[in-house]
């Protein structure tokens, strides 16, 4: 069964905290924009439009700041 939008996304979520509580921000913005683009609600999401934008603002200097990006997220 396919999870729904809100469902998918939640996961994305969870799956890139994990990359974060570890300290790796590559991987958990790595995980989060493929992991967006595996269901059909989110593939086309603006995030995976824009790319490596918000690593370039500054979103990825921390865990913290990338947290926040993240569970941001709608």
């Amino acid at each position: 069964m396919e999870r729904t939008r809100q469902e998918h996304l939640q996961w994305c979520k969870d799956r890139t905290i994990k990359y974060l509580d570890s300290g790796d921000t590559t991987k958990a913005y790595s995980s989060f924009m493929s992991d967006m683009s595996k269901h059909p609600e989110t593939a086309n999401h603006i995030t995976l439009q824009l790319g490596f934008m918000p690593l370039l603002n500054g979103y990825a200097d921390s865990v913290e700041e990338m947290r926040k990006w993240i569970e941001g997220f709608n």
